[in-house]
């Protein structure tokens, strides 16, 4: 692929910045510098006190969405800058036969590696995106880096107070060790393209972690809850271990900025703090359309280039990332990327909306854990959020959205440790947890009842949310009449991206291999990967 250098002049090319890409796995919008005084949520309370330095320091993207939120369409749409369905098996999280068809994803711009060719340091640690990286000095070696440490379930199991601190002196020097070990390869006068992809956001938690580790006691989050799920001590609990791995995503993302102001290149970094896709663990966060799942933390310091202290409202997915970072770097992004450049909003002076054309974010999915339906099948849906609505259309609405039930009746249902712990027994688009355990348990309960088959039922072809009067997205307003003019122009709207951008949905190509495994009568099959066997998504 020809990289095409902007006209930017032979003075300006030292000054390309350095880029770190801090890229956590399932992170929701969580964190102290989104609390909203107006709408108490889980943002109230903690505080992460290093990455609300890059919003004090840099701008707040206030309407950042992700592409799909779930880990590999999401990583795919950001490598390529290409909706999530363009990209071939990057679509689906893992599976899928290939061999012997023609995969899109090859076809597509790989933003790192362009990078790469354009004089970077390309590199990566841990889960992060589908790139080569480039070969450094390999001076870094003497810095052991290999084996990610889960903050909670690594410090845990510490028997007295000294053994805690070394546990967590562990996992401090890891990072650090991290960071010294990129820009070691690295060296001293090339610009590097960095992304470290931490884990602790991901499931399994180490239960009670949140208040024996960080002081959250479950009773300060009373009130705080996600509005759709009930309020009690379990779930309480959960939400606290889930705010200790964002305190854990805090604290190593300091480790980084202090390794590189002693590295003298912090203030010719720019740093873009932001995730993968939303709280897992939970119904209608982690793969689905609903804030909780979709909506993104999008934080981005720059010295010299991006006025401190401001926040934006225009819309964006994270596919803008790809012609963000290549602008950047004074590459011309290339024509086949979906994303528009964000270095408007970056680089202009005031707080707000900056282009009034970015008044939507266009996200979807397809398929998450293989086996989560009959013959691998996806839950395949596509949504637009704008100020005052989403709308979200399901296109197999006789599908189970969040997995098959499997072994739930009215009396029985698998057990509540299994259920914490394994998310393969049963609404495996779920990952297993407390929350996922206490909701399937006391299912029957009379005040539970209706809410469970909100959250785990079969959904209607279209949904659409007034956030002016309904910010928790709670009442699906798509059949009421006075709704029908805005449910009819932003179903329009998003079909027309559909179409324009070829989406393979239009003709159910998902549905069919190489995207779903085939028998070679052509018959779909089950077939666990061995991601979903893991647990892992």
């Amino acid at each position: 692929m020809s990289v095409v250098p902007l006209r930017i002049g032979a003075a300006a090319a030292p000054m390309r910045p350095d880029i770190f890409f801090f890229y956590a796995d399932d992170w929701a919008r969580i964190a102290s510098c989104y609390a909203d005084p107006k709408a108490p949520s889980l943002s109230d309370v903690i505080r992460t006190p290093n990455i609300d330095r890059v919003a004090r320091e840099g701008v707040r993207f206030n309407n950042a969405f992700y592409s799909c939120p779930q880990c590999t369409p999401s990583r795919g749409a950001v490598t390529t800058g290409s909706y999530f369905w363009r990209t071939g098996s990057s679509a689906i999280l893992s599976g899928g036969e290939w061999q012997g068809h023609d995969n899109p994803f090859t076809r597509l711009p790989n933003f790192p590696e362009i990078l790469g060719a354009a004089g970077y340091h390309i590199s990566k640690q841990y889960k992060t995106l589908p790139f080569t990286p480039t070969t450094g000095t390999g001076a870094g070696r003497r810095f052991g880096v290999d084996q990610f440490l889960r903050y909670g379930l690594h410090v845990s199991p510490a028997k007295t107070a000294a053994e805690r601190k070394q546990r967590h002196d562990e996992v401090v020097q890891l990072t650090r060790n991290v960071v010294r070990r990129m820009l070691t390869d690295c060296g001293a006068d090339r610009p590097f393209f960095f992304v470290f992809g931490p884990i602790n956001t991901h499931r399994p938690y180490a239960r009670g972690s949140g208040k024996a580790l960080w002081g959250i006691d479950p009773e300060s989050i009373r009130g705080k809850v996600p509005a759709h799920l009930p309020d009690v001590p379990e779930i309480r609990e959960d939400m606290a271990d889930a705010l200790g791995e964002i305190l854990a995503l805090d604290l190593m993302f300091g480790v980084f900025i202090e390794e590189l102001e002693k590295a003298g290149r912090l203030d010719r970094t720019l740093l873009v703090v932001t995730g993968d896709n939303g709280l897992p663990g939970v119904p209608r966060g982690k793969t689905e359309m609903y804030d909780l799942g979709s909506a993104a933390p999008l934080l981005v310091r720059w010295p010299g280039k991006v006025k401190p202290g401001r926040t934006v409202d225009d819309f964006t997915t994270l596919m803008d990332l790809a012609p963000t970072f290549l602008e950047a770097a004074g590459l011309t992004p290339p024509a086949a990327m979906n994303g528009r450049s964000l270095m408007p909003q970056l680089n202009a002076a005031k707080s707000g909306v900056i282009d009034a054309t970015r008044d939507a974010a266009i996200f979807g999915r397809e398929r998450h854990v293989g086996p989560a339906r009959a013959g691998n099948l996806p839950y395949p849906s596509r949504a637009i959020r704008t100020k005052d609505f989403l709308y979200i259309r399901n296109f197999k609405p006789d599908r189970w959205p969040l997995g098959d039930p499997i072994g739930i009746t009215e009396s029985t249902a698998p057990a509540f440790d299994a259920l914490h712990t394994d998310t393969q027994v049963t609404l495996r688009d779920v990952d297993g947890s407390l929350t996922k355990a206490w909701l399937v348990t006391h299912r029957n309960q009379p005040d539970i009842k209706s809410a469970f088959e909100v959250l785990f039922g079969r959904r209607a072809a279209e949904e659409l949310y007034d956030l002016r009067k309904d910010p928790h997205q709670l009442d699906n307003v798509a059949g009421e009449p006075a709704y029908a003019a805005a449910r009819r122009e932003l179903g329009d709207r998003l079909l027309r991206v559909m179409r324009d951008t070829q989406d393979p949905r239009l003709e159910d190509a998902f549905d069919r291999p190489p995207y779903v495994e085939s028998h070679p009568s052509g018959e779909p099959r089950k077939k666990k990967d061995r991601a979903a066997k893991k647990g892992r998504k």
